[in-house]
């Protein structure tokens, strides 16, 4: 695989050292140089597939001092691969501004997809898929905490979230305490031996991982709140009879459809009927 100059952010293994993907493998062994969030894991993925790029830190704590030297390097046509500790980078964990401003200097920049805890779960856990927020790591402070999920309750979608182990209780019992008690999947130690999925509502998972914190990495997915109950047809047309005595026809559907939670369109089609029978 011959690579073109540029920036290639790549994916690499959660957890088992064959989850890694020949693209991935083949542009590591070609470039210049590896960046990685912690050099001694990347090593153990390239001493498993033979690879001997020279590798060098990038992390958020020499992020700032390293970034113009990298981009100097871009800028001279250099190929240079973008590795996390595991999984996909830029997805929690750094590189978005190395990214940012590369591309701002015309740099190409190659996603080698592969895997992602938060889409690995997702894809086992048995909740909606068809629109999910991925929402990265609470806050650690209680307080800033529930109003991080205080925030994210109205949103009709399934939340992911990871957590790390000491605070997975506590993030569980505020999830409970903003989302209600939804049902929840809790996915640990993905791909690695001791893989595991738990289901069941916030409050029970909260109390149970309170008696004893789990141990390895951790995927929290809380199903979508549950869909409010439609009025029926009676109590539509019982809404609007009473609405039309005071209001238009567009205000009494208008007022419907804010109450009663259902169709503006359908109560304006039903205000419209009764209008006309009256």
């Amino acid at each position: 695989m011959a690579l073109e100059p540029g920036l290639y952010v790549a994916a690499t293994p959660i957890g088992n050292l064959k989850d890694v993907t020949y693209r991935v493998v083949d542009a590591l062994k070609e470039a210049d140089l590896i960046l990685c969030e912690d050099t001694r894991q990347t090593a153990k993925l390239c001493a498993a597939y033979g690879i001997v790029t020279p590798r060098a830190p990038y992390h958020d704590h020499n992020a700032d001092k390293a970034r113009p030297g990298i981009l100097k390097k871009l800028g001279a046509g250099a190929r240079i691969c973008l590795v996390s500790d595991a999984g996909t980078p830029l997805i929690s964990d750094p590189g978005m501004k190395l990214v940012r401003d590369a591309r701002k200097i015309g740099v190409k920049v190659f996603p080698l997809p592969g895997p992602s805890a938060a889409v690995a779960a997702l894809s086992a856990a048995g909740a909606p898929t068809d629109r999910f927020l991925f929402a990265g790591f609470p806050p650690a402070k209680a307080a800033a905490r529930a109003a991080f999920f205080r925030d994210l309750a109205p949103i009709e979608a399934t939340l992911v979230f990871y957590e790390t182990a000491p605070r997975l209780s506590g993030s569980l019992a505020a999830m409970a305490a903003a989302f209600g008690d939804r049902r929840a999947i809790l996915a640990r130690e993905l791909t690695k031996l001791h893989e595991e999925f738990r289901e069941g509502a916030l409050s029970d998972l909260a109390a149970l991982y309170a008696e004893k914190a789990p141990k390895g990495e951790i995927v929290v997915i809380v199903h979508p709140p549950a869909p409010e109950a439609s009025a029926s047809e009676a109590e539509i047309d019982e809404f609007l009879a009473r609405a039309l005595e005071e209001m238009t026809v567009k205000d009494a559907a208008a007022a419907a459809a804010a109450a009663l939670k259902v169709p503006r369109k359908d109560a304006y089609q039903r205000a419209l009927r009764r209008k006309g029978d009256g």
